[in-house]
């Protein structure tokens, strides 16, 4: 069935194809979480593996809603793992053996990376797609990563505090 929301079907399947690749982007940072909270060791493990597990937990909701709006703008989403790994634009450190700190600090990078990729598809939305449906869904993901990042880099910098001395 045709999809009438007012956008051209240029636009509809431009902006789906960046949610689709949004999409594989948070598939690895949920991955890369998960892996974390399965291998996170050291005196901070009880802390660390329940924020891991909130914070995956937060990151499968962001992905179902990703996908819901890729459908809702009349564009599938993918789903297949497959097709998920041959478009993700980020990389991540393997969990095992990797120290907590390293985590925590590899966590925030790829949530930094994101909130840069989501300004700028945000703005490519408004400007030259007129979709300011997903703009506006961006930004209030662009925003929840803001959020993830600012508590990762306060405990990074907590940690280097008590390290320190400072």
């Amino acid at each position: 069935m045709k999809t009438h929301l007012g956008l051209s079907d240029e636009s509809r399947r431009e902006v789906g194809q960046r949610l689709n690749l949004l999409l594989a982007d948070e598939f690895l940072l949920y991955a890369t979480t998960r892996d974390y909270h399965w291998n996170v060791t050291g005196p901070e493990f009880l802390s660390l593996h329940q924020q891991f597990e909130a914070h995956y937990t937060q990151i499968a909701v962001w992905i179902d809603d990703i996908a819901e709006r890729a459908r809702a703008i009349g564009v599938g989403a993918r789903g297949h793992w497959a097709e998920l790994a041959k478009s993700v634009r980020l990389s991540a450190a393997a969990g095992r053996g990797l120290p907590a700190r390293s985590m925590l600090a590899g966590l925030l990078a790829l949530h930094e990376e994101l909130i840069v990729q989501l300004r700028a598809d945000s703005e490519a939305c408004t400007t030259r797609f007129h979709d300011a449906g997903t703009a506006d869904f961006l930004t209030g993901l662009m925003e929840q990563h803001e959020k993830a990042a600012w508590m990762l880099r306060a405990q990074l910098e907590t940690a280097t505090a008590e390290t320190t001395g400072t």
